[in-house]
């Protein structure tokens, strides 16, 4: 069974030539390592094989390997990729670098007033709805915009872009779609003026249409991690 070191290394190998076919430099994507279910071991071993950007879907499983982890605390990146609940925002502004799933201004601003001071601002992302799945959280795409400059002017947090799950499809055009979507939406916020430099898309299955679509950030968990029990 290949090790975490050797799988890391042919994720990193795909997206370089993702970033080649489409004349990217390969320094302006960021691999997230998505390490839900998987323990502070495995995330230990992705550190010492050059890892650093760490993304995790539930707050408690979270919560307990930053706590595991935290001789390497000053190493490593945090980000909260799943689902956030109000009452969960007090634990996530402590302890999370990162969060991509925002989809309400009551949850921003709860993460706002919960944000240590000492801390750095908590970079944040909204999540938007790209393929109108009922099932899929996220804001509608009609109303990002409003969403977005309600965000960027609360105080300790830094909005950063957007991020999306979109529908799985069979393709690499079929994959580029939605992902071209939400790049559309976001450089329209940034022709409003919103400091925006983070597009949150891609997973293992279609991260190549991610990047030719102009993902600054890739999240990737089963081609890393294997597949969850």
């Amino acid at each position: 069974m290949a090790s975490i070191a050797s799988k890391l290394q042919q994720v990193r190998h795909r997206i370089s030539q993702a970033c080649a076919l489409v004349q990217r430099d390969v320094q302006s994507v960021t691999l997230l390592a998505v390490s839900k279910t998987f323990g502070a071991d495995a995330v230990r071993e992705a550190h010492a094989a050059g890892q650093h950007a760490f993304g995790e879907n539930y707050v408690q499983e979270a919560l307990a390997k930053i706590e595991a982890l935290a001789d390497l605390r000053p190493l490593l990146e945090w980000h909260l990729i799943g689902p956030l609940q109000s009452n969960k925002t007090r634990e996530v502004a402590r302890s999370f670098d990162w969060v991509h799933t925002i989809d309400r201004l009551k949850v921003a601003e709860r993460l706002s007033a919960q944000r240590p001071p000492e801390r750095a601002p908590l970079s944040v992302c909204l999540q938007v709805n790209v393929s109108g799945e009922a099932s899929k959280s996220g804001v509608a795409p009609a109303e990002v915009a409003a969403l977005a400059r309600a965000v960027a002017v609360l105080p300790r947090l830094r909005l950063r872009g957007l991020m999306s799950i979109p529908e799985p499809v069979e393709g690499f055009e079929a994959q580029r779609a939605p992902h071209r979507r939400l790049r559309e939406l976001w450089a329209a916020l940034r022709d409003e003026g919103l400091a925006l430099d983070t597009l949150s898309m891609g997973m293992s299955a279609d991260l190549e249409a991610a990047v030719a679509e102009g993902a600054t950030l890739v999240r990737v968990g089963s081609a890393i991690f294997g597949e969850r029990g």
